[in-house]
């Protein structure tokens, strides 16, 4: 049987609510193929990180 990954948030629980966990699709430049890059964003600077490549 397959493990199920889990996730943990090691922080302060209050400021849990303050960030959001996000994914973007970007290409690597090294072969081209279309890669993920996840983060835990700060609820305020979510536009800047969709904004950056």
């Amino acid at each position: 049987m397959a493990k199920k990954a889990v996730a943990t948030f090691s922080g302060d629980k209050s400021q849990l609510k303050n960030v959001t966990k996000c994914i973007r699709m970007a290409k690597s430049p090294k072969t081209g193929a279309y890669v993920f890059e996840e983060e835990m964003v700060p609820n305020a600077e979510i536009k800047d990180f969709f904004a950056k490549k």
